[in-house]
C-alpha cells in the first residue's frame, strides 16, 4: 500500500472504550464505541480523516479554494470548511435541501467563513460547482473541488489507516464480532472494508445506510480505484454488507427508531449522536440486539462517525418541554 502525504487536522488516537451502561440496558452483548466524533477538527467526526488526505494537494499545489457539495446539514461540509479556515484556504460550500435557518452546522459553515450557495433539493449540486469553478477561474483563483462526502479513493484512505489505529488499541485483532457503522457517502465504509481486509481485521462489518443510495456499487468503485492508484487489496464482494431498513421516511429526515437510540446513547453513557447519521446506524445496532441477531457473548463495535452539531437543527423531533415553561398557547 502506498500512502500519500497528508496535512495534520486528527487527533489520533481517538478512544475506544466499552459502553457497561447502554450494554447493560439492552441486554444483549458487550458494547464498545471507537469515537471518531472527538476527532478534534470543529467539533469532530469522520471527515476530518479524509481531509488529511484531501486537502495535503490544495495546500502544497497553488490551490486558492476549496469547492464542496452536501445537504444543508452537511458534516462534511462544515468540516472542510474549518479545515480551509485553518489551512489558509477559501472556503465554498454548495449545499441543497430544505430547514433554512440558520443553525446546527449552517450556523457553523457561517462561523468558519464559508461562501454558501444555497440550492433547491431538486437543483443539481455537482453542476452547480463545476460552474462556480469555472466563475473562479475566471477570476484568475485556483478552485480545488470536493465530491459529496470526501467519498473517493483518496479520501478513502483515511478510514484504511483508522484500521491499523484501532487494531492497535484492541486486545486481539477478532475482537469484535461486528462493526456496526453509518453508510452516507459510502467513503468511510469503504476504507473500513478495504483496511479490513489489508490488516487482516476479523470482524463483520455491517454497515446502515442513511440514505435510498445504491452504496455497494458506490463502495465497490472506491476500493477498485484505491487498488488500482494506491495499491490496497481489493476485499472480497461477499464480505461487503450494507443495511437499508433503518433509513426512515428519507434521507435527513429523522426517524422514530432514530431518535429512541439517541436517546438511549445520551441517557445511559452521556454520548451524542446525531438525527441524519449515527442515530441512524445505531437505530439499526439496537435493532440487531433486540431481533436477536447480536448476542450475549460477543463484543460489538459501534463507530461513532460524529455529527451532533445537527441535533440542534432537530430539536423539534424529540418534542421536549421544558419544565416549568408556559407553552406557546398559554
Amino acid at each position: 500500500m502506498i500512502l500519500p502525504k497528508t496535512v495534520p487536522l486528527v487527533q489520533k488516537p481517538t478512544t475506544l472504550h466499552p459502553l457497561p451502561r447502554l450494554s447493560h440496558a439492552l441486554g444483549g452483548p458487550e458494547l464498545w464505541i471507537k469515537r471518531d466524533d472527538n476527532t478534534g477538527l470543529a467539533l469532530g467526526g469522520n471527515k476530518a480523516r479524509k481531509l488529511e488526505f484531501l486537502l495535503y494537494e490544495a495546500v502544497h499545489a497553488g490551490y486558492t479554494d476549496v469547492i464542496t457539495v452536501g445537504g444543508i446539514q452537511s458534516n462534511h461540509a462544515r468540516m472542510t470548511a474549518a479545515a480551509a479556515a485553518s489551512l489558509g484556504l477559501k472556503c465554498h460550500l454548495v449545499l441543497r435541501g430544505k430547514g433554512r435557518q440558520i443553525q446546527g452546522n449552517l450556523f457553523l459553515d457561517h462561523m468558519f467563513g464559508a461562501e454558501i450557495l444555497l440550492l433547491e433539493p431538486s437543483e443539481d449540486r455537482e453542476q452547480a460547482m463545476e460552474a462556480l469553478a469555472a466563475e473562479l477561474h475566471r477570476q484568475g483563483r485556483k478552485p480545488y473541488c470536493i465530491g459529496v462526502g470526501g467519498s473517493n479513493a483518496l479520501g478513502s484512505l483515511g478510514y484504511v489507516t483508522a484500521v491499523a489505529e484501532v487494531l492497535d488499541q484492541m486486545d486481539h485483532p477478532d475482537m469484535f464480532s461486528h462493526t456496526v457503522v453509518a453508510v452516507g457517502s459510502g467513503g468511510t465504509y469503504a476504507g473500513l472494508w478495504i483496511g479490513r481486509t489489508e490488516f487482516q481485521w476479523q470482524t463483520q462489518l455491517q454497515g446502515i445506510a442513511v440514505d435510498q443510495e445504491d452504496f455497494e456499487p458506490i463502495i465497490q468503485e472506491i476500493a477498485e480505484d484505491s487498488s488500482e492508484r494506491f495499491g490496497t487489496p481489493l476485499p472480497e464482494r461477499s464480505t461487503m454488507h450494507v443495511d437499508y431498513t433503518h433509513i426512515g421516511q428519507g434521507y435527513a429526515i429523522p426517524s422514530e427508531a432514530g431518535m429512541e437510540a439517541i436517546q438511549l446513547f445520551a441517557e445511559h453513557e452521556g454520548i451524542l449522536l446525531d438525527p441524519v447519521y449515527t442515530g441512524k446506524a445505531a437505530a439499526g445496532l439496537v435493532f440487531m440486539i433486540r431481533s436477536g441477531l447480536l448476542k450475549q457473548g460477543q463484543n460489538v463495535l459501534f463507530w461513532h462517525t460524529g455529527g451532533a452539531p445537527a441535533l440542534f437543527a432537530a430539536t423539534e423531533a424529540f418534542g421536549h418541554a421544558v419544565p416549568g415553561q408556559d407553552s406557546p398557547a398559554s
